[in-house]
């Protein structure tokens, strides 16, 4: 169903999205880096990418910051987030 299609896209899209972020952030990053990291990533991602994952990062930017200071992978982030299945 659509609903369950719209959850994975997100899920795909938010995964995406903290990798990038991750990426930009580096091994063991501090506040400011993940801060740095999530301003530059959605930027780094496109126009129309960049919009959603504005939205995603503003919305979930504590639990986003904190799980990857403490070194969490994407997909746990995303699903702890409740965007995916865990």
């Amino acid at each position: 169903d659509s609903m369950a299609q719209g959850r994975r896209l997100k899920c795909s899209l938010c995964t995406k999205v903290l990798k990038k972020i991750q990426a930009l952030a580096g091994d063991d990053p501090d506040e400011s880096a993940v801060q740095a990291a999530l301003q530059k990533g959605c930027r780094a991602l496109g126009r129309s990418v960049g919009k959603k994952c504005q939205k995603l990062v503003s919305k979930y930017q504590e639990q986003i910051s904190e799980g990857l200071q403490n070194g969490d992978l994407p997909q746990d982030i995303c699903a702890a987030i409740g965007i995916c299945r865990s």
